[in-house]
């Protein structure tokens, strides 16, 4: 009951029995009732039970019967539940629905936020003063238009702008993207824009800097990334090796997570937004929203909240390819010898961390558990497999720790993030390991 529920809940699905749960999935068979009036009892059950109809198939197969339900998704804008809890699945575990998934369903018979109107009976000059067209065109890498109406004319076509008698409507989503001041909108939507908050020390008592980008996501982004990534210390460490002036936080990862925090952030929440907070020993961005995979399917898996926004961000440019950001990085935090990025979610919040570098010696038990697995994870999303010696050369340490690194993966396993590749040999030197999910 439980499993048809939050397979509704997430626009249907199957539930197969007689099929073994581990790999290779083997034919096994379910048990077997003695008629065909038996099942139809339990189809009738359901339905008596859950108000919905789940259909029912058996195939018979050489090696047992199998038994498939299909599950039909729920209506829109209507979240199911059972004895009185609304379900869905957390990987492979069935928990409660998150505050901001509910919230989604019961929005979804409304207008979309990004196609509701953030300007109404705009004149075409007031589309021009309004969003920076230029760098629209700039972005997609195509010729500007002669013509204004031609200008227009694109911007319909991709949903951002929209004719009607009295004149352009402006939507969320063109606003959001290409707005030259957010604030020329709406309050509202001046609350939408990414701020960058500089302490001076580990905690929040003294700021130095507190800066709100009042433009469009992807007409202020590269010199968002380029503030950030100017205000943060030196990282001495690389810099020894490379002898040139490194930051501390590479680039890539913060352009990788700042994008995300925008695309993925929740834009039914008011008045928050995308904060990117520094620290002398760390930056915290998070974004408001709860995801809806778990924090270690980061690496492997993805699924956006905003499709729409994701899918234009990518085309100019601005995000990865699906699912590749956080693999961008974990790889990065690994070659500028920095404590593997943590993310964590919050009741309303999710944030990503990342760490200004620590000697190996000064990390705790956690951080080193939480680089093995990530380690794990990177290497096998690239078809490989981490060993003892992968993982002394992520932490930058040399043979004779061979042990200290073995407790390491130890202790990982202890706490079910990895697993040993029983395809690979059995030897407790040459072992490989992959994650848990693998």
């Amino acid at each position: 009951m439980k499993y048809c529920v939050a397979l509704a809940n997430e626009r249907g699905g199957y539930i197969v029995l007689g099929v073994t749960d581990k790999l290779p999935r083997k034919v096994v068979g379910s048990l077997a009732w003695s008629t065909a009036r038996e099942l139809n009892k339990i189809k009738a059950y359901i339905v008596e039970q859950l108000k919905f109809r789940v259909d029912a198939t058996e195939l018979q197969h050489p090696d047992g019967r199998v038994l498939v339900f299909e599950v039909p998704t729920r209506p829109v804008g209507q979240p199911l539940a059972f004895n009185g809890t609304y379900l869905m699945r957390a990987g492979e575990d069935l928990v409660p629905m998150t505050p901001d998934v509910l919230k989604s369903i019961f929005a979804e018979d409304k207008q979309e936020w990004f196609s509701q109107p953030a300007q109404c009976n705009a004149s075409p000059d007031d589309v021009i003063a309004l969003l920076d067209t230029q760098t629209y065109f700039e972005l997609l890498e195509i010729p500007y238009p002669t013509s204004r109406d031609a200008v227009l004319e694109r911007l319909q076509s991709q949903y951002l702008i929209k004719q009607t008698v009295q004149g352009w409507t402006i939507t969320n989503l063109a606003a959001i993207l290409l707005a030259k001041k957010l604030d020329a909108f709406s309050p509202a939507l001046a609350r939408k824009a990414p701020r960058v908050v500089i302490y001076e020390g580990i905690n929040k008592l003294q700021t130095r800097d507190d800066t709100t980008d009042n433009r469009g996501y992807a007409v202020g982004f590269d010199k968002l990334v380029d503030f950030v990534h100017s205000a943060a210390p030196q990282n001495r460490f690389i810099e020894e090796v490379v002898r040139e002036e490194v930051k501390m936080f590479p680039k890539q990862a913060l352009r990788e997570l700042i994008a995300n925090a925008l695309v993925h952030q929740d834009f039914l929440v008011t008045g928050t937004s995308v904060m990117i907070e520094m620290y002398s020993d760390r930056i915290e961005i998070s974004n408001p929203g709860i995801p809806s995979i778990k924090v270690e399917r980061f690496i492997d898996e993805y699924r956006s909240r905003n499709e729409q926004l994701a899918d234009i961000m990518r085309r100019f440019g601005i995000c990865e390819e699906k699912g590749s950001g956080i693999d961008k990085v974990v790889k990065a935090a690994e070659v500028f010898q920095l404590p593997a990025p943590d993310f964590r979610v919050g009741d309303t919040r999710t944030t990503a961390v990342l760490f200004a570098h620590q000697n190996f010696a000064d990390m705790s038990k956690i951080d080193r558990i939480r680089a093995c697995y990530q380690h794990c994870c990177l290497l096998y999303v690239s078809n490989q497999r981490m060993s003892n010696q992968t993982l002394r050369e992520r932490f930058r340490l040399s043979e004779s720790k061979v042990v200290m690194v073995s407790q390491i993966i130890k202790a990982t396993k202890e706490d079910g993030l990895i697993k040993t590749d029983e395809s690979e040999s059995t030897s407790t030197r040459y072992a490989r390991y992959v994650p848990y999910w693998a």
